[in-house]
């Protein structure tokens, strides 16, 4: 604070943008998630960590108060209707309505032709990625409108984009399918609300998911050459989605809804989608 003074700087500027406000991020315990929460507390926001592993949540945690930020843990399985109304009633009764919805949690699926997948991890994958986000805006969605005021950012993929792989089906079609329940139906429903909704692509990371794919014994070709690329390059930094997202938050991002947004500098040029 002192040092904005200092500087002559707009002390309005200088105050956290989500001092006093609550967010909810999915997928926190790990990979871009994990980032996420930590960037929405250093904003002042208490964040409450959702995800399935209680030990990697307990961990985002401690980074978050040694840091000075607050955080909650709240354990739940996205892609599951009851756990996410549980997850929804636990949240609005202890701890009020989230400003912010980072829809983070996320999973690759198996690398397999359709015709040698199996279909239940299929499906899962679809649970997590697409009906997962959908469960959590449809939870909380409403009560956020009441505000006046909301953010939501659902994690896609370039993946969604490009032309297909041919072993790529689950995670392809439920990154598409997310993008469309957020462009056509989730920000047309709230226009004029004070809620926005997009989805964004975080840049070439070497997460969780990275590395499961690099371990998989199926990837090959363009997977393959994908998951190389990544180690030689090291990958696009987590620190650019961070600031992709608190740059929604910003007065200057109202308008901003609908959109397939891209981290600044990434490693791979953004791609034509509907904008």
């Amino acid at each position: 604070m002192r040092s904005c003074r200092a500087q002559n700087d707009n002390f309005e500027r200088c105050i956290p943008i989500l001092k006093g406000k609550l967010t909810l991020v999915t997928g926190a315990g790990s990979g871009v998630g994990r980032d996420a929460a930590l960037g929405l507390a250093s904003q002042g926001a208490e964040v409450v960590l959702v995800g399935r592993r209680v030990s990697k949540l307990e961990e985002t945690k401690e980074l978050i108060t040694a840091n000075g930020g607050r955080a909650v843990i709240a354990a739940a399985d996205v892609g599951n209707l009851e756990e996410v109304k549980g997850l929804a009633h636990k949240v609005l009764s202890n701890y009020g309505i989230p400003s912010m919805l980072h829809n983070g949690a996320g999973v690759h699926g198996e690398i397999k032709p359709i015709v040698e997948s199996n279909p239940e991890q299929w499906v899962n994958t679809f649970m997590i990625n697409t009906i997962g986000p959908y469960l959590i805006c449809r939870a909380f969605v409403g009560e956020m409108v009441k505000l006046g005021w909301g953010r939501i950012v659902n994690m896609t993929s370039a993946a969604s984009l490009a032309p297909p792989r041919g072993v790529n089906s689950a995670y392809a079609a439920s990154k598409a399918a997310l993008n469309h329940f957020t462009r056509q139906l989730l920000a047309a429903e709230l226009m004029g609300t004070g809620v926005t909704a997009n989805v964004i692509h975080p840049g070439e990371v070497k997460t969780e998911m990275w590395e499961a794919i690099r371990e998989d014994s199926v990837p090959s070709g363009d997977m393959r050459r994908w998951v190389e690329w990544v180690e030689q390059t090291g990958g696009d930094s987590p620190e650019k989605s961070v600031k992709l997202i608190l740059d929604l938050l910003k007065p200057e991002s109202n308008s901003i809804t609908g959109r397939f947004l891209w981290i600044e500098d990434g490693l791979k040029k953004p791609m034509p989608s509907w904008d």
